[in-house]
């Protein structure tokens, strides 16, 4: 762990925030906690006790001269605990306004990479007593899931089973399977038959990864509306949308969908209202999303890196009616996997760490300095804690997530969940056309849109057996 190298992929995040001086690759989570606030020095000494746990938290980066090797994580031999555990305080009221204000002031700021990159913020005097804590970790240290099981040795015995999700956002697309010895057949006509039958498969799997790349490609090089995308200002928005997730696992019960198909059909919702108000032309095409899919496998999510592909679906803001919408998302995330998008997006991952990272690194520098106009927004889903946790005994009582925003993209979703609430945390660049309180109010819309759906067809659905009931009884 001393001197290990940075894959292609965690070294990008680091390209993609040179590329622009007012990009900050860090992701984030904010812990809102109850009160009182602990006494500082204890909180100090718990935190640093805990951190040491993670090896990650107390190294550096250590770069080479003109690219000829991958940067390198060293211990950071001077590491101090009140570099990267500071003290701020909300104006009054000290309400959810007054939080997402100083989470976005604390996100514009670049994390210093003369120091492990992260930090954590206490924030003192939200109302009703509360506290909280803002965790910054840059994203060329983890992706989301392994920043979730690093904030996690945060909390009081933190539970094994945080981090798991059986959703698709964070459901690892490499699943370990089990390996059995055998005897080879003594019947040639197997042989000929399994060499066929390999030869199909392969050509199956080349035919799915060559058009999961063409559609990757297509994806970014199509341009969306212009007032979507653009330069990124030095000025950030947050905002959060807090909905049960009780009632969303009814809504996936009732139309057969999962969790993050109702959360993007909701995100849609948002968006579509949003450009409806502002009287934008509304296209199949307008709102092409990043997802990241995890490749970890559970035996890996303790681990310190990315290991993410990604997708490019066409989120239908087209289609009005919000149940044909939330099928629509079903269908084309289903479409998008099935068509090889994150396989292929894994595959140039993996295939970019055999080759000289000058070259990669030169590539990659080049490509985050390109105008990217043919993705609107990010949205990624990671697991929390299935239980509610505590810091120092105080009650964690919700869990809300910061996504980055870089190369063009001026507006990210970040998807969580807790306990029994899934929350969407969104942050915005100032001159974003759709601001992120607005957006986060509307995705709270489009999730009681579509629970209004479900409560009116199970109703309709109790209505007629007891009209047919009464058919039969007559």
């Amino acid at each position: 762990m001393e001197f290990e190298r940075l894959s292609t992929l965690d070294a990008g995040f680091l390209e993609a925030e040179d590329s622009d001086r007012h990009a900050s690759l860090a992701i984030g989570g904010v812990a809102v906690l109850e009160g009182p606030l602990p006494e500082m020095e204890s909180l100090l000494a718990t935190i640093d006790e805990r951190v040491r746990r993670v090896p990650r938290c107390k190294q550096v980066l250590h770069t080479h001269p003109w690219d000829l090797s991958a940067p390198q994580w060293v211990g950071d031999d001077a590491f101090d605990i009140r570099r990267h555990v500071r003290l701020t305080a909300v104006a009054s009221p000290g309400d959810d306004a007054a939080l997402f204000r100083v989470v976005a002031d604390l996100m514009e700021r670049r994390l210093d990479r003369g120091r492990p990159l992260w930090e954590c913020w206490v924030v003192d005097g939200l109302e009703g007593g509360r506290w909280a804590l803002v965790v910054k970790v840059h994203h060329s240290v983890a992706d989301g899931i392994a920043a979730s099981t690093m904030l996690a040795a945060l909390c009081d015995g933190a539970g094994s089973e945080d981090g798991k999700s059986d959703e698709d956002g964070t459901t690892p697309e490499h699943q370990p399977g089990e390996h059995r010895l055998g005897l080879p057949s003594l019947n040639p006509l197997s042989w000929v038959t399994g060499a066929w039958n390999a030869s199909i498969g392969t050509a199956q799997t080349a035919l799915r990864l060559g058009a999961g790349a063409a559609e990757i490609a297509a994806g970014i090089v199509s341009p969306a509306p212009q007032t979507m995308t653009g330069p990124l200002t030095d000025l950030r928005h947050y905002s959060a949308a807090r909905v049960s997730l009780s009632d969303v696992k009814s809504i996936c019960h009732r139309f057969d969908v999962t969790v993050n198909d109702v959360a993007l059909a909701a995100i849609t919702d948002g968006f579509r209202k949003a450009m409806q108000r502002r009287g934008a032309t509304i296209r199949p095409t307008s709102l092409r999303t990043l997802v990241p899919v995890s490749v970890r496998r559970p035996d890996e999510l303790h681990l310190p890196d990315n290991r993410v592909s990604a997708m490019l679906p066409l989120l239908p803001v087209e289609v009005a009616d919000p149940l044909q919408r939330l099928h629509a998302v079903h269908s084309r995330l289903t479409r998008s996997k099935a068509g090889g998008q994150s396989q292929a997006t894994d595959l140039a991952v993996t295939l970019s760490n055999r080759l000289p990272f000058a070259l990669t690194a030169w590539t990659v520098r080049l490509l985050t300095r390109l105008p990217q106009r043919g993705v609107v927004t990010v949205a990624t889903n990671v697991p929390g804690p299935r239980r509610e946790v505590s810091v120092l005994g105080r009650r964690v009582l919700s869990l809300l997530p910061i996504p980055p925003i870089a190369v063009h993209l001026r507006l990210g979703i970040a998807i969580t969940s807790y306990a029994d609430e899934l929350t969407f945390g969104v942050i915005s660049d100032y001159e974003s056309s759709v601001g992120a309180d607005e957006l986060a109010r509307g995705i709270e819309d489009g999730v009681d849109r579509l629970l209004t759906v479900t409560r009116a067809c199970k109703k309709s659905r109790r209505l007629g057996n007891q009209s047919l009931l009464l058919l039969l009884v007559s």
